[in-house]
């Protein structure tokens, strides 16, 4: 993540600035961070998840979204963009800047936030009481990584690798593999 010319915000201020920008910046605790642009196969798989959630949601209360909207994770100070997200609370499908109640969280790797979804991300994303599921992909290795909240709020790490399909057990559906790399040329 590149900082923005370390720019410092008040949550207010940073939702005030971001409106009136055409790149998209994350914030944690105070500072900005450019957002970069993403590599094709990245926009592929999340494309592709998106509209298998969006299809396997039809006639529920949930809703997926798709890389531009925020996630505001209050308890970590922060708004973050999300590859894909699902959420089912009624309050975030009022709200039109940002969500903060998603049951589902998708970050598709990438060689430069790899660590940062798997560490700092991941540990914001926790302080989230609604979050059940967060599915880490790894497009190289052709693997979704759930990790799942237990009810001693615990993450337990279900992988799918090959033809099983991806079990979202929070929104009772399931993702073949099949779908999530759909047009991805193997490495």
């Amino acid at each position: 993540m590149q900082t923005a010319a370390r720019l410092r915000f008040s949550a207010e201020d940073y939702l005030a600035w971001e409106a009136t920008q055409a790149e998209k910046h994350e914030f944690v605790a105070g500072e900005v961070f450019a957002m970069l642009g993403a590599r094709q196969d990245h926009v592929i798989v999340s494309g592709n998840i998106f509209a298998a959630l969006k299809q396997r949601l039809r006639g529920t209360p949930c809703r997926a979204y798709v890389a531009d909207m925020k996630l505001k994770v209050e308890a970590a100070d922060a708004f973050l963009y999300p590859d894909v997200m699902v959420s089912c609370h009624p309050e975030d499908r009022k709200s039109e800047q940002f969500i903060s109640n998603p049951t589902l969280i998708v970050e598709v790797l990438s060689d430069s936030t790899a660590n940062y979804d798997r560490g700092g991300k991941f540990v914001a994303y926790r302080k989230l009481d609604s979050l059940k599921e967060y599915l880490v992909v790894d497009i190289e290795a052709r693997r979704v990584e759930c990790f799942r909240r237990t009810a001693d709020n615990d993450w337990l790490l279900h992988d799918y690798v090959g033809e099983a399909d991806c079990d979202l057990s929070s929104l009772n559906i399931r993702l073949p593999m099949a779908d999530v790399f759909e047009d991805i040329e193997a490495v």
